[in-house]
């Protein structure tokens, strides 16, 4: 299913072999099973209150943050259906054979009881958040069925299906607070995707090398430098828009100042360190561990999100 399986965590190119864990308390197995880690993917749902300037306004507040808790929940269902439906797959990968479903330490039966359990908590949520939200929610979920039966399979549609996951992420959280979502916050989370994305699949492949093809058939239609010549266009693409977004006439209007553009060198510093830590230290294949893991990411992720505070709300 397009975020997830785009996110799963891979060991460095070159690495030893993984050994596998001591097997975990059940209930500790089950948390793991959530993959709460990625659950850092859906702070993009809170992206259209910020920039939508009613960050400050505790009701939309409040309705943004449920909205994000319930993508929690409905992105954890789909990675429990996601690893019940690969297990056997899973058990023939080095890294993925230790998820709780393939290992066995969570069973089926109580692995279909959690998907529903969190599908239904999740969509329930969005149904108190209103028809247009709830609707959002449907289309993610559509979105991850689509991705599952047939858009994994199809090379770089694959990753443009993930990208469109964030993008519906971000549109649903804009429909969660009645506002509008900007077309540079559609573009820029479209082109922030793709460049995870496609660093992932580089990942992949320079983990998997001769066996890639048999952990996922599109692979075999891909080579490293292909994938280094859609990272430089996506990277580049991404920088020139983020860029024209803080300087463009809309955004100075809309905020009355076009201090916005002091975030760039923090976008570029971010992005450059990350295709740093893919090609110096092969560890493009767990976005989110790099975030909450990498010092310069976080404190460059913490200054970011400090100035925007700053020049939106002060």
């Amino acid at each position: 299913m397009a975020d997830l399986q785009a996110l799963s965590t891979l060991e460095p190119a070159g690495s030893e072999s993984p050994k596998a864990p001591a097997p975990s308390p059940l209930p500790l197995a089950v948390v793991r099973a959530l993959r709460p880690r990625q659950w850092t993917k859906n702070a993009a749902v809170l992206a259209p209150l910020v920039f939508a300037h009613k960050a400050l306004e505790p009701s939309l507040a409040l309705r943004a943050i449920v909205a994000t808790v319930a993508f929690c929940l409905l992105s954890s269902a789909v990675y429990v259906f996601n690893d019940l439906a690969d297990r056997d797959h899973d058990r023939l990968h080095p890294t993925k054979r230790f998820r709780p479903i393939a290992s066995g330490e969570v069973g089926t039966g109580l692995a279909i009881g959690l998907g529903l359990a969190l599908g239904a908590s999740g969509l329930a949520a969005f149904w108190f958040l209103g028809t247009p939200a709830f609707f959002g929610a449907l289309g993610y979920l559509g979105l991850q069925v689509a991705y599952t039966g047939l858009l994994k399979r199809l090379v770089i549609l694959d990753v443009i299906a993930i990208g469109t996951g964030f993008v519906v992420r971000v549109a649903t959280g804009a429909l969660a607070i009645d506002v509008p979502i900007s077309n540079w916050l559609y573009l820029c989370t479209f082109l922030l995707s793709l460049f995870l994305g496609f660093s992932k699949r580089r990942a992949e492949l320079a983990l998997l090398d001769k066996e890639a093809a048999s952990h996922r058939a599109n692979l075999s239609e891909l080579s490293l430098p292909l994938l280094d010549q859609l990272i430089s266009v996506v990277t580049a693409s991404t920088v020139v828009s983020y860029a024209l977004y803080t300087m463009s006439e809309e955004t100075v209007r809309k905020f009355g100042t076009d201090n916005l553009k002091f975030t760039i060198p923090f976008v570029v510093f971010g992005i450059f360190r990350y295709l740093y830590l893919i090609y110096r230290r092969n560890e493009g294949g767990s976005p989110e561990k790099l975030l909450l893991s990498d010092v310069p990411l976080l404190v460059d992720i913490a200054l970011f999100t400090a100035i925007v505070g700053a020049v939106l709300y002060l």
